[in-house]
């Protein structure tokens, strides 16, 4: 039975650092984020208010029209 030898700290840093297998993931997700980042800023400060003060008209609309409508537990029959 042979002793497993210990690598040195230098040849494993030569190992790691020769190691590519994530190299190619790395790229797509600053690829990703590069491309992302800058819509989401965009949609943010354009989209967002346009969709809140949409949200908050069409709101006061429901809340105007059901005032118009009677519930059947009040009494007033229709």
């Amino acid at each position: 039975m042979s002793k497993p030898t210990k690598a040195s700290l230098g040849n494993l840093l030569k190992r790691v650092h020769a190691d590519e297998r994530g190299a190619v993931s790395l790229e797509t997700i600053l690829v990703v984020a590069a491309i992302a980042i800058p819509v989401l800023i965009f949609i943010l400060k354009v989209g967002w208010p346009k969709l809140k003060d949409m949200f908050e008209k069409n709101l006061k609309a429901l809340e105007g029209h059901s005032d118009g409508i009677h519930s059947p537990t009040d009494g007033s029959g229709g």
